[in-house]
């Protein structure tokens, strides 16, 4: 990929997907490319050959970078991750060269952070991308959620992320209703209504440890007092609800602002309904809009 020209490339590589785009000099996306290549499953020359085959996608395309889990330990080559607090420009300077491949590409890092509200540490991989896209279109101070698989709730100060903590609801979602004794309550998906919400209220009103509300859940269907199509939805807004009383226990002030939501928008307008339940106003970013932003912002300070 040549280097001369008026494109550039980024890429976020996580566990299950590959996504890449072309971007503009303007930060819109010329074209982009996806395919369920995450690091997992791949070994190295599987990554050598999925970069040399974007390369050969898009020919003279200018300087590449990637984030997410292509710099972990488990990806192409283990890219320390900068000390939150931390803004585009430590993220910029701080990415490190590599070849993956015959392609030359700059891996940004994640963010490692010790919380205030307990002294423990959290980290991330790929979030920093869309949270500097999310500073560089004018949120800049308060929270925000980046509702996924494994959910980040981080706090940013002038452009840049100072803490944060991460809830893996939507991993424990999908594997609670993909196998095991949840799996056989459970038809459809997860949908925004009464259900959902009062979910939401049960997940929030911790009376009962979560472990034992998700079996509620089952008990509620095997007698009757919840109907199997139901059931996801109850779930969901169960866990998405425990997750927004965590939010609000360590965060009491991120209510008093609208509250960004990066992701998915099907996911996001699940945590908008549930915050809104809970009297918190929200927004919500699209995913790829911020990421796109995110690296025209890596890529300007890199670059000029």
């Amino acid at each position: 990929m040549s280097r001369g020209a008026n494109t550039f490339v980024g890429v976020n590589w996580g566990s299950t997907n590959f996504r890449a785009y072309l971007i503009g000099a303007d930060g819109s996306a010329v074209d982009e490319y996806s395919a369920p290549a995450g690091v997992v499953n791949l070994d190295r020359t599987g990554m050598a050959a999925t970069m040399d085959a974007l390369a050969a996608r898009w020919p003279n395309s200018g300087p590449v970078y990637a984030s997410g889990m292509i710099g972990s330990n488990v990806g192409w080559k283990e890219v320390p991750y900068a000390e939150a607090p931390a803004g585009c420009a430590d993220l910029a300077a701080a990415a490190v060269a590599t070849e993956i491949g015959s392609v030359p590409v700059h891996i940004v890092p994640g963010i490692t952070c010790r919380r205030s509200f307990d002294g423990e540490p959290d980290i991330l991989r790929g979030e920093e991308v869309e949270m500097m896209g999310l500073a560089s279109l004018g949120t800049v101070d308060g929270w925000v959620a980046l509702p996924g698989t494994h959910t980040k709730w981080a706090r940013l100060e002038r452009g840049r992320v100072v803490e944060f903590f991460t809830s893996m609801s939507g991993e424990i979602f999908d594997r609670l209703t993909a196998k095991g004794l949840l799996a056989s309550i459970v038809e459809g998906e997860a949908q925004d209504g009464p259900v959902f919400l009062n979910g939401v209220a049960a997940g929030r009103a911790r009376k009962l440890s979560l472990g034992t509300l998700l079996f509620g859940a089952r008990a509620k269907v095997v007698r009757g007092f919840l109907s199997k199509p139901d059931a996801a939805s109850y779930i969901r807004g169960m866990l998405i609800g425990s997750e927004i009383a965590d939010a609000m226990a360590v965060y009491p002030t991120a209510g008093d602002a609208v509250v960004p939501l990066v992701g998915s928008r099907v996911v996001c307008a699940l945590y908008a309904s549930a915050l809104s339940a809970a009297g918190i106003s929200s927004a919500i970013v699209d995913s790829r809009i911020a990421c796109l932003r995110g690296f025209k912002a890596v890529h300007e300070l890199r670059h000029g």
